[in-house]
């Protein structure tokens, strides 16, 4: 059983300040983060929001480029159809937390645009200790980690969305972190039929999720 995150190292200078207990004390201080190299190209540090106190944190793998612009997480078009799934599984988005492992959008150009980029252990391990104090300033019952980057953060690299997808892994962060697909990758099907029935089983992962809640 996959119950304790992986080892991390200590918070640094570059990491969440001690005495930063709210999601607001913490958005704050993340917004003159430098703990790694992706801040320097990204336009700001995008942090998770939702209220204090949700009892389901959805967890996703970096910002992308909509979002790096807007300054909020899951907005278009994944953030369309994560809002369009948690509707259909009867889940308010208003009150639930979402956030993404890193905060700044790492990308490459290609012609005028910006192209998502892999993240590489070095960003997780720096983002990790904004996560950690994310995770203990919201106390959510479920955490969902949506995609294997998100997965791998918190239990380590042996962890593989393809065959725990969905199992109420217990977790020292939270009661339960199952995980699942990131939208993402619906989007990125090869054909309208597989898209339908992609979505179809990451509605109901929300569903039993949001059994939990009730």
């Amino acid at each position: 059983m996959i119950a304790e995150p992986p080892n991390r190292r200590p918070d640094n200078e570059h990491g969440p300040p001690a005495q930063a207990a709210t999601v607001a004390e913490l958005r704050a201080a993340a917004a003159d983060c430098t703990a790694c190299a992706l801040y320097p190209a990204a336009t700001r540090t995008v942090f998770g929001e939702g209220p204090e106190g949700a009892l389901v944190m959805l967890i996703g793998e970096q910002p992308g480029d909509a979002e790096d612009v807007a300054g909020h997480p899951f907005v278009r078009p994944a953030g369309k159809l994560l809002d369009r799934c948690l509707a259909e599984a009867d889940i308010d988005r208003a009150w639930i937390y979402v956030t993404n492992v890193v905060k700044h959008f790492k990308w490459v150009p290609r012609g005028t645009r910006r192209i998502h980029s892999k993240l590489g252990s070095v960003e997780i391990e720096a983002c990790f200790p904004w996560l950690k104090a994310e995770i203990a300033a919201v106390a959510p019952c479920i955490i969902l980690e949506l995609g294997a980057t998100a997965a791998q953060a918190l239990f380590g690299r042996a962890f593989r969305v393809t065959r725990d997808r969905g199992r109420l892994v217990p977790s020292a962060l939270a009661p339960y972190a199952p995980a699942t697909v990131h939208p993402s990758a619906l989007l990125r099907a090869p054909d309208e039929q597989t898209r339908d029935r992609e979505i179809r089983k990451f509605v109901e992962d929300l569903r039993k999720v949001a059994a939990i809640c009730t």
